[in-house]
């Protein structure tokens, strides 16, 4: 996360994390690979992923922990261009994620994450999956991360 840190420093682009996550191969958040990242900046991350069989669980639906790994990795990413924390590398503390609805291989799904409060040393996100095409909301999720200083 550091050397992400570091480019958000300079100045963040959408092309930025979605070169950061393609180039994830040798780390976890290569799960990652397939999300297109729509927009980020002002503490926000937009994102969509069409479901495909390397991101589900063996009854078929979209897996929870992939689900998990989104809320944590894309409030992140939103929460590194927010003007407060300003490219400062953070922890998690506390990720809650409430699944409400499946969603299935084929089903395109929007991620949409928010930065509700920065503090000094903690910050305070929020994420919405939602089906694309129904806008029926399939997981919520909060993040909240220590800032390191």
């Amino acid at each position: 996360m550091l050397p992400l840190c570091r480019t958000f420093r300079r100045g963040i682009a959408t092309v930025d994390i979605q070169n950061f996550i393609k180039n994830s191969a040798d780390r976890y958040d290569r799960i990652l690979s397939k999300v297109n990242m729509i927009q980020i900046g002002n503490g926000a991350c937009v994102a969509e992923l069409k479901v495909e069989k390397e991101h589900t669980n063996p009854l078929g639906g979209l897996h929870g922990g992939m689900i998990a790994s989104m809320v944590d990795a894309l409030t992140s990413y939103g929460l590194l261009t927010h003007k407060a924390a300003e490219g400062v590398p953070s922890v998690s503390v506390d990720i809650h994620v409430s699944f409400l609805k499946g969603a299935k291989c084929g089903d395109e799904i929007l991620i949409n994450t928010e930065t509700i409060k920065c503090g000094k040393s903690m910050a305070f996100t929020e994420c919405r999956i939602t089906n694309k095409a129904t806008g029926e909301i399939i997981a919520k999720g909060n993040h909240t991360k220590y800032l390191l200083t």
